[in-house]
């Protein structure tokens, strides 16, 4: 959730720093600090509660020199935001900085123990323990930093990525992980390391990911070493990053939400690339045609995901047991992890991770292949933890997504969802010929569709500005639709800062409708299927009693235009595709309404883009 960036070479590392601090605001902050070893030798630590602009504005007449350092954005866990508890937190002495993604569950133990030996404590963080308990065995036992790093981490319990430099040593940085991502970037003659890569391929594309329990040490023009925590010797290769530095600027939009919005019918195009065929007959996913008989065998299939990612695992659910005839289990990680669930070696797990370092997806995934299940991985981001950890898997390839409420990648998620679900189903012969090639000629045609939808913008950038007043919403939608309306009134949630909740349609009428009055905007997918009638009675029951409705319908429809308050027409499709189109306009609908009022809309209040601790 936090950031790291570090360097170390011939260039000064402060402009370096920062701006990989400003690569990584996206991933959600409250503080940000940076180390730097001085040209005069000294160890300098700058830190400031608030954005990365206010660290820049606090160092202004600061010794800012040195070719070594290391930066952080930080997500409060253990202490409040302030200039104290943001990283990095120095050791006692001051020779010793260390910055620190993740959690340390036993700090509180360890905290005492170091107390009863002396040493005070500056901060309320987990981290700032880390840093001491280093110091202390370094101290005590007259070691080397890396040794001391070693010993301090084996007895840790929880998550870390650290980065730790020491001010005798100006030529070094100690990097180690687990459980939390970091990347050890390499240039000529200088290294680069950060939590993701994004902050990095400026400089360079080759890059190191780091297992867990793994511990870097980089040494200015040496080549960098890797070792576990008992000093064996890992073996590495350096790995090309695709990234490119167009793909994380925002292209001349105000944010980089909207930005991915209107990328989605380019980023269909790329998810679709290589695996469809140009006359739009026939799918080919190399997950499927190498592990083609333990995916047919399977005796269900359980889908493992958190947020928006799960909403896509609804949809997964519906599409699999519709054209497979798999029976399917969707269930949050977080629940799933700690459940003691029922599973065998006759299942399939899913696990949807955008950024593929999801922490609770991540325990899920170990939890299940522990039990024997095969699983299978629909991931983002390249090179990541989940994808490592899982036996095999689709990228979903959409680019990097920066923007905190997650757009591109639902529907990228729902794109391979619906390839993985037509492929298993025309392998087990549970689809007849002329049915798949109708649903993939459509499913082709996608990014077209969602150009003609996204049209609209302008519209219902209009239609926002009625709604900002509201302080609730009711989003409703039956079959493949009650996920959009889940995954709808979660985008609203999350950057509008308006309380709304997704509903089955069928539902309303045990519970939700007593909240219907002229003050209460509902949102219903409405678009034409097997289930529209009952739906237009669900939205006749919300005008009889002054419910002020905007429905999502297929054009060319007239009936729910005489009833429903505001209409937005989406292109007919098959009822699976739909979802692909409709959550576009409740993406721009949230998008809109949060800009109306003024709020920041790439970074919500206290979300992260990925969460890699509990």
């Amino acid at each position: 959730m936090c950031g790291i960036v570090g360097y170390i070479g011939m260039q000064e590392a402060y402009p370096i720093l920062i701006k990989g601090l400003k690569r990584l605001e996206y991933r959600g902050y409250d503080s940000a600090g940076v180390a730097l070893i001085g040209d005069n030798g000294k160890l300098n630590v700058y830190k400031a509660k608030g954005k990365v602009a206010e660290l820049e504005a606090f160092v202004r007449d600061k010794d800012i020199s040195g070719t070594i350092g290391i930066a952080h954005t930080r997500w409060a866990t253990h202490g409040e935001p302030c200039t104290e508890n943001a990283h990095p937190h120095y050791s006692s002495s001051e020779n010793l900085a260390l910055i620190h993604n993740g959690i340390i569950e036993n700090y509180s133990t360890l905290k005492s123990k170091l107390q009863d030996q002396g040493f005070s404590f500056r901060s309320s963080t987990d981290t700032e323990v880390l840093v001491q308990l280093v110091e202390y065995i370094q101290q005590t036992n007259q070691i080397d930093l890396i040794t001391a790093v070693q010993l301090a981490l084996r007895q840790v319990i929880g998550a870390y990525a650290i980065a730790i430099i020491e001010k005798q040593h100006p030529d070094e940085i100690i990097v180690a992980r687990k459980s939390s991502p970091l990347v050890v970037g390499i240039g000529k003659d200088e290294f680069f390391l950060a939590s993701d890569a994004t902050p990095i391929i400026e400089y360079t594309d080759q890059v190191i990911y780091l297992e867990d329990e793994e511990i870097c040490h980089i040494r200015r023009g040496k080549e960098l070493k890797i070792v576990n925590l008992h000093n064996v010797e890992k073996k590495h290769t350096i790995e090309q990053v695709t990234l490119s530095l167009g793909q994380i600027e925002k292209g001349g939009y105000p944010h980089f939400m909207i930005k991915e919005i209107m990328d989605q019918p380019a980023c269909m195009m790329d998810c679709m690339r290589g695996r469809i065929n140009v006359e739009a007959s026939n799918i080919v996913l190399s997950a499927i045609i190498d592990n083609k008989d333990k995916l047919l065998s399977a005796r269900r299939f359980i889908i493992v995901a958190c947020g928006t990612s799960w909403h896509a695992g609804l949809i997964g659910k519906h599409l699999i047991e519709s054209f497979c005839r798999i029976p399917v289990e969707v269930e949050y990680a977080s629940e799933f992890r700690y459940r003691n669930p029922v599973v065998s070696e006759d299942d399939v797990v899913i696990a949807i991770s955008q950024s593929g370092e999801t922490a609770d997806t991540l325990a899920a995934v170990e939890l299940a292949k522990q039990k024997g299940a095969f699983i299978y991985g629909i991931c983002n981001a390249i090179g990541a933890s989940i994808p490592r950890a899982t036996h095999t898997g689709s990228y979903i390839h959409v680019g990097p997504e920066i923007g905190v409420a997650s757009t591109k990648a639902f529907t990228g998620q729902v794109a391979v969802l619906t390839m993985l679900a037509l492929t298993l189903a025309r392998e087990k012969g549970t689809i007849d010929e002329d049915t798949f090639r109708t649903v993939l000629k459509e499913f082709s045609r996608i990014p077209e569709q969602m150009q003609q939808v996204l049209a609209l913008n302008d519209k219902i950038a209009e239609l926002s500005k009625i709604f900002t007043y509201a302080h609730n919403f009711i989003y409703l939608g039956r079959g493949y639709s009650y996920p959009v309306a889940l995954e709808g009134a979660l985008k609203l949630k999350e950057i509008s800062y308006i309380h709304a909740e997704g509903y089955p349609a069928a539902e309303m009428k045990h519970g939700p409708i007593a909240l219907i009055d002229a003050e209460m905007p509902v949102v219903v997918l409405a678009t034409k299927n097997r289930l529209y009638e009952k739906v237009l009675s669900n939205v006749q029951e919300i005008k009889a009693r002054k419910g002020r409705v905007i429905a999502l319908i297929t054009e060319g429809d007239t009936v729910m235009p005489g009833i429903a308050d505001f209409c937005i027409e989406l292109p007919d499709l098959p009822e699976c595709l739909t979802p692909l189109i409709s959550t576009l306009p409740l993406q721009l609908l949230a998008y809109h309404i949060a800009v109306c009022k003024g709020l920041d809309v790439d970074q919500p209040r206290n979300l992260a883009k990925s969460v890699t601790v509990e």
